[in-house]
């Protein structure tokens, strides 16, 4: 008998384990000093009060290192772009293989690849980047991929600049102290770091309306988005840059239960998200399930079927 519940309790003992480890969850977000971080936060406590027992531990990343992430198990969900996400799932470049454990779970705004100069620099083209000093993000961040497409898109390479790899943070340093004429980041807008520039020099944004077409060659993801005139200190006109959107990816292999629960969650809770990112205020589960090219994880798929709109899933 004693053996008898001496086994009955071990098996026990393992199921608990099991389940524990089921109800952890890895969020990788983003750079220090962007959105993803404290929207990371946010998604974190809906997640957390929606679903019993789940665990979510937040760490950095960056949009194509999340994708990355997912497909070699080191995470189950982050934060992603359209744009480098559809690049993974055919294994563009700078993926080097197929990515078949990436599912889309929500799309969630419009983002903004701006290329920010002092006002004073004399730079009013991409093509008068050559030769000068220019600050992107880490390398496995979508706005430096982008940063690499522009500069192509205008003739351009890193041989033809000097540039630094380095967070939100330390660019807006060098720019403000003349290390770098020039900052190049995707994000949302208005962009803290770009704010916290223009509080330190006058600055301006490139319009990057000429660089579409080429733009769109090397990935159709690309658009033209508004950023619209007052977005920052002294902007007195509509300047038009590069877009694309960032939304939630997972691992295909999550439960459903667990995916749906969560996509519901945030479709539930918007103003906290919002209250986060100002862009996310008129969100809607039909813009949630926005078909930009990545399919729906199953468990997102039951929650949009049940509010009445029907999309792709793996």
């Amino acid at each position: 008998m004693r053996i008898r519940r001496a086994l009955v309790g071990a098996a026990l003992g393992l199921a608990f384990a099991g389940a524990a480890s089921a109800a952890e969850l890895r969020l990788m977000t983003g750079p220090q000093g962007g959105v993803w971080v404290p929207l990371g936060g946010q998604l974190k406590d809906i997640w957390e009060k929606a679903i019993p027992g789940l665990s979510v531990s937040s760490m950095p990343g960056a949009g194509i290192a999340n994708v990355r992430g997912i497909e070699e198990g080191k995470t189950e969900v982050g934060f992603g772009n359209s744009i480098s996400t559809v690049d993974a799932l055919t294994g563009q470049p700078p993926f080097n293989k197929p990515h078949k454990n990436v599912c889309n779970v929500a799309t969630l705004y419009p983002q903004y690849f701006q290329v920010v100069v002092p006002a004073n620099s004399g730079i009013n083209t991409v093509k008068d980047l050559k030769g000068k000093s220019i600050t992107t993000q880490p390398r496995g961040n979508t706005g430096e991929l982008i940063t690499q497409h522009i500069l192509k898109a205008h003739g351009l390479s890193y041989n033809d600049v000097k540039v630094s790899f380095v967070s939100y943070t330390d660019s807006v340093e060098q720019v403000k102290d003349g290390h770098a004429q020039a900052f190049t980041l995707g994000t949302t807008v208005p962009s803290g770091p770009v704010m916290d520039l223009a509080s330190a020099r006058d600055i301006k944004l490139l319009d990057l309306s000429d660089s579409l077409e080429a733009m769109k060659k090397l990935n159709p993801g690309y658009t033209l988005v508004t950023v619209p005139k007052g977005t920052y200190p002294k902007q007195d006109t509509d300047v038009k840059v590069i877009g694309y959107a960032t939304h939630i990816v997972a691992s295909c292999k999550l439960p459903e239960d667990q995916v749906y629960a969560m996509t519901k969650a945030m479709a539930q809770n918007i103003p906290s998200m919002a209250a986060v990112n100002k862009a996310m205020e008129k969100l809607t589960p039909k813009e949630m399930a926005e078909d930009i090219g990545v399919p729906f994880h199953p468990g997102a798929a039951r929650f949009y079927k049940e509010v009445g709109i029907e999309v792709k899933t793996m």
